[in-house]
Formats: C-alpha cells, sequence, structure tokens
C-alpha cells in the first residue's frame, strides 16, 4: 500500500511517500519511494525540498501562502513525468496524518470521520500551537484526495497505557474532572518504534523487558517500558515539562514564574514564551539550541556552553535513576533522534556513574556506532545500552495501512 504521511506544522509541511503492508512490516522491507517538505508557508519565499527514491534531489523556492498550496506542490512532484514516483494521486492509497494531541480519547490511531474529527479538535485546549495545522493538514488534504482513506496518528497514543498514579498531578481532583489535566507526554510514535525494533535487533520478545526510552533533539523526552508498553513518561499535559531540551525549560520550581511575572511584569504570553523559546540549551548557554554548536563551544573552553551540557546530561541521569525505580531495575536503555544518535559525549556522560545498574559502557563502540545501531555496552553488560535511530513516519505509514485494512479498527 502506498501511503502518504503528511506532519502538517503552522508554517512547514514535511512528507513522505512510503510502501508498505503486512508483509514488508514482517520482513522490515518499506520502501520509502519519495520524501521532502515546503518550508516557511505563507511568506514571501518559501522553500521547497524533494527527494526520490530513483536518486532525484530538488530545492527551490516558490511562493506558497496557503497550506492548500503546499500540499498541491508536493502531490505536482509525486506525479511529475520525469521525477515523479507515482503516474497519478489516485495511486496514493492511503494518508497518514501526524496528529500531536489525543487527549484520553485515542489510545490507538484511527481512520479520521467526522466524530474522530470532532474529538481531536476538542483537543486542541491541550496542544493549542500543534493540533490545528494538524487539523488543517486534514481538512486540506481530504479535499485533494478525497476518495483516499484518511488516518490519524497520535503522538500521546503510546502513553495512554501510563496507570493513573503515573499520569495524575497532586492537584485537586476536580480539575482533572473539569479540564483534563493530567500527564500525556508525547514522542509516543518514536518510543514506540524504538521499543518495537529492540525486539527485532536484540533477538528477543518484549514480555517481561524493562526499558527506558531516551529520545533526544531538540524536544526532549523519555520514558518508562515494561512489556513494551508506557508505564510513565519524562513530559507531561504539555511537551514542556521532563527533560532540558534545546528552547525549553523542562523540570522547573512552578512558583518560579509567579515569582518571575511579578519581578519582571510577564503577561502570559511572555510568561509562556520564556518557558518554551527561550530556555533550555539556549538559555543556560546563551548561544543557542543546536548541541553540536555547543559541544564545539564547549571544547573550546566556553564555560557556559559546558554547563548547559552538565545540566541537559544529569537531568538524562536522573531520569534513568528514576524509571529503573519505576520499573525496578532496568533491562535495555535505547537513545534515538538527533542529539541521543548523533552525540557520543552525550551518551557517555548521561550514562557516566550508573555502574551500578550494571551498565558497563563500552566508548569504544559508542565512538564507533555514532549515527548507526547498535549496542554500546559491553557483551556482559548486564543492562545494556542502545542507539536506535527513530523512524516516525514509518510508525504512521504502519498504523495508516493496519487502520485501513482493518477496516477502520
Amino acid at each position: 500500500m502506498k501511503v502518504l504521511v503528511l506532519n502538517c506544522g503552522s508554517s512547514s509541511l514535511k512528507f513522505q511517500l512510503i510502501e508498505t503492508d503486512r508483509h514488508r512490516i514482517e520482513t522490515e522491507s518499506d520502501e520509502v519511494m519519495a520524501e521532502g517538505q515546503v518550508e516557511k508557508i505563507g511568506q514571501a519565499e518559501s522553500i521547497i525540498t524533494y527527494s526520490s527514491a530513483k536518486g532525484d534531489k530538488i530545492k527551490e523556492t516558490a511562493v506558497v501562502l496557503e497550506h492548500s498550496t503546499a500540499i498541491e506542490v508536493l502531490l505536482q512532484h509525486l506525479t511529475h513525468a520525469k521525477h515523479g514516483v507515482i503516474e497519478k494521486t489516485a495511486d496514493i492509497e492511503a494518508v497518514g496524518h501526524r496528529v500531536v494531541h489525543g487527549g484520553e480519547s485515542f489510545s490507538e490511531s484511527a481512520v479520521i470521520t467526522a466524530a474522530v474529527l470532532d474529538k481531536i479538535r476538542e483537543c486542541v485546549a491541550l496542544a493549542p500551537l500543534h493540533n490545528p495545522p494538524n487539523i488543517l493538514g486534514y481538512e486540506v488534504a481530504s479535499q485533494l484526495l478525497p476518495n483516499t482513506p484518511h488516518v490519524a496518528v497520535f503522538d500521546t497514543a503510546f502513553h495512554q497505557t501510563m496507570p493513573p498514579y503515573a499520569y495524575l498531578y497532586a492537584l485537586p481532583y476536580v480539575l482533572y474532572e473539569r479540564f483534563a489535566i493530567r500527564r500525556y507526554g508525547f514522542h509516543g510514535s518514536s518510543h514506540r518504534y524504538v521499543v518495537q525494533r529492540l525486539a527485532k535487533v536484540a533477538k528477543t520478545s518484549l514480555a517481561g523487558l524493562r526499558i527506558i526510552t531516551i529520545h533526544v533533539g531538540n524536544g526532549c523526552s523519555m520514558a518508562a517500558v515494561r512489556d513494551g508498553k508506557s508505564v510513565d513518561t519524562s513530559m507531561g499535559m504539555t511537551p514542556l515539562e521532563g527533560l532540558v531540551m534545546g528552547t525549553r525549560a523542562g523540570d522547573i520550581d512552578p512558583a518560579i514564574i509567579l515569582f518571575l511575572m511579578e519581578k519582571e511584569d510577564l503577561e502570559l504570553d511572555q510568561a509562556n514564551n520564556l518557558l518554551n523559546k527561550h530556555s533550555g540549551l539556549l538559555g543556560i548557554s546563551g548561544i543557542g539550541n543546536d548541541m553540536r554548536e555547543l559541544e564545539k563551544a564547549a571544547a573550546e573552553g566556553h564555560t557556559r556552553a559546558q554547563l548547559a551540557i552538565e545540566v541537559f546530561c544529569y537531568r538524562i541521569r536522573k531520569y534513568i535513576g528514576a524509571y529503573t525505580a519505576a520499573l525496578g531495575g532496568v533491562d535495555h536503555i535505547i537513545f534515538t533522534a538527533g542529539i541521543g544518535q548523533n552525540s557520543a559525549q552525550i551518551r557517555r556522560k548521561s550514562c557516566q556513574g550508573l555502574e551500578f545498574l550494571g551498565i558497563e559502557f563500552s566508548e569504544e563502540r559508542n565512538q564507533a556506532l555514532n549515527r548507526k545501531e547498535g549496542l554500546i555496552t559491553t557483551d556482559d553488560s548486564r543492562a545494556k545500552v542502545w542507539i536506535i535511530p527513530t523512524n516516525e513516519e514509518l510508525v504512521i505509514a504502519r498504523d495508516t495501512m493496519l487502520c485501513v485494512s482493518n477496516g477502520g479498527k
């Protein structure tokens, strides 16, 4: 089945066309036929990139003022006489949409119907920056591909197996009942993918396994996984809680923001921007949020870049300890996403001092396997640490295919 995967942001659109079916899932032979993105939608000059499995690579600028035009552009590339990979848009058999927040309504992916769309809209208050563009992407794509089934794949769905004692906050219970204030967690497709991939690379069943997954990129989250199911995760009601991130503060004393709002005379939107866009690695270092730049500056003696890295890794170590306690031990730890896959230093510093958990770290493997899939502890290590590159688009494509094939269930 040819599945078009769409990840729609407020001013961007990422896409992949993936060939998948049940046999391909079993044999890990899914094919990315084409991929690309449209950036700076609505601005004077948008950037369009496109590449195909045939080797085509295109980068161009154009005026793309609306998401409808962006999707039309990607469909034109996919069906182009020279660099296209399909003859006509009808060859697209299903469309999978990344939807950030599914609230408590969705514990798995779902074919989008009027009722499903209504429930996604109800979650807008929980993800005001993310769900509206996700909804817009569906509305536009469903108009351009009206006879094609569309499926919503939720970032929050994987974490719906958390028990109440893990997802409830110690606030008056009526606030949970009234506003659904609770821990939801995000990056669910990524956490689920690397856990399932671990079963294949380690040639083991997930039954009985205690796994800690570490998704660290510009956005960062960790999950405690038992028997293949999420039992706790670091992000909360919003993606702001938990680890130090590129520009997000992560865990802080909540009274700090009240203090700053009074002292700095901040409005709500200013306080929100402070926590989400000016904190994290950027806030501590004063340089930026790109870990590559921070590592370079730290190596050159920049003290605040060094401090930002130390805080970043210390928070990861604390969560490893917390989740080991929550799981009653740990069998496997997985690093994934941009920083997790590419930074040998972050992996090493995050595991320092954890030998008591049975981790026998191999710096030789850590360096040799940078950016690749594999084990970075010794063969005798009781708790094993892995690099497993994530593939959220593949999860969306597979879920979409399965939902459509199962009649929407």
